[in-house]
């Protein structure tokens, strides 16, 4: 990958979709384990932007009773979508997370920005969850369970979420480590264009050669890549700092080659880091790995890493 020039990081403090209070920290706890810091030893200007902000919103109702904090989230979603436009066309946004209700805005403003290049997007969705969920599908009402559903154009969200002006083509998406589906969600992708590896998958064929297969497809294409990473990809014995811990996730090793992989292809140019939530972490071990696998992303080889005392 050809290191950017310009990192820029977008705290995006949004916490109504989780349904759990504390990922509107997370933000906070990567500036203080050190991603800035980390991404100018590997030599990248670091443009730290002020955190995205909604101002006072209305609540909406919807027929859906378990739908909580639409107002609240339908703005959300249309500020971030507006900061990963114009942080797109910069550098390489950050969307430092808040919960994944956050994607809907990043991944719809950096297709905005792509589509007005003439290039084509494609999502790598790294998760125990494939998020995709219609408003009228969600059981839960929490609405980071719905922002895959959105940004791929499906029904539901039509005079309830912000217009979308680039859907991204459900072709174009591959989610990697699920191993929490609800019964509609797997219906849905069952239909859908969507390739899907779950983590039996990884394990009877590893994450390597699933993630290269997509990285060339991408490459054959000539498109460019939006990698979204939700902490509970991990296994929550690394990563205890997130509110959806799924058992069996992936390993340290697994998610160093994902990133790795990711930098060696030259594809990647957006991020986000989601569901960080500093209040479940255990002495920022959480946070301080999310910034290790982002260096990694950004070019970090296994010889550089620094070793580390917990005591």
């Amino acid at each position: 990958m050809t290191r950017p020039r310009t990192c820029i990081l977008v705290p995006a403090p949004v916490e109504a979709g989780a349904g759990r209070r504390g990922a509107d920290m997370g933000a906070r706890a990567f500036r203080a384990a050190g991603l800035a810091e980390a991404l100018r030893d590997l030599g990248c200007e670091v443009v730290e932007r002020p955190p995205v902000a909604v101002g006072a919103v209305e609540p909406r109702s919807h027929p859906n009773r378990a739908i909580g904090d639409l107002g609240e989230i339908a703005a959300w979603t249309a500020a971030i979508e507006q900061a990963a436009y114009e942080a797109a066309a910069q550098g390489f946004p950050i969307f430092l997370g808040g919960d994944h209700s956050l994607s809907a805005g990043s991944i719809a403003g950096v297709s905005r920005r792509a589509r007005q290049r003439g290039e084509e997007l494609f999502v790598l969705w790294l998760d125990a969850h494939p998020d995709f969920h219609t408003l009228d599908s969600s059981t839960s009402g929490n609405l980071h369970g719905v922002p895959m559903a959105y940004v791929t154009g499906r029904e539901s969200f039509a005079g309830w979420y912000p217009p979308l002006v680039a859907p991204v083509k459900p072709e174009n998406v591959c989610m990697v480590g699920l191993r929490s589906v609800d019964p509609a969600e797997r219906e849905a992708l069952a239909r859908s264009a969507i390739t899907v590896h779950d983590m039996r998958a990884i394990d009877e064929h590893g994450v390597g050669a699933l993630v290269g297969v997509f990285l060339d497809q991408v490459a054959s294409r000539r498109g460019i890549l939006h990698v979204s990473f939700d902490i509970d990809f991990l296994d929550p014995e690394i990563a205890p700092g997130v509110g959806t811990t799924v058992p069996g996730g992936a390993t340290f090793r697994e998610a160093h080659l994902v990133m790795e992989m990711l930098h060696d292809a030259g594809l990647v140019r957006s991020l986000d880091v989601v569901e960080l939530n500093p209040f479940l972490d255990e002495r920022g071990r959480t946070a301080i790995l999310l910034v290790d696998l982002v260096a990694s992303l950004m070019g970090r080889r296994i010889l550089d890493r620094p070793t580390r005392r917990w005591s």
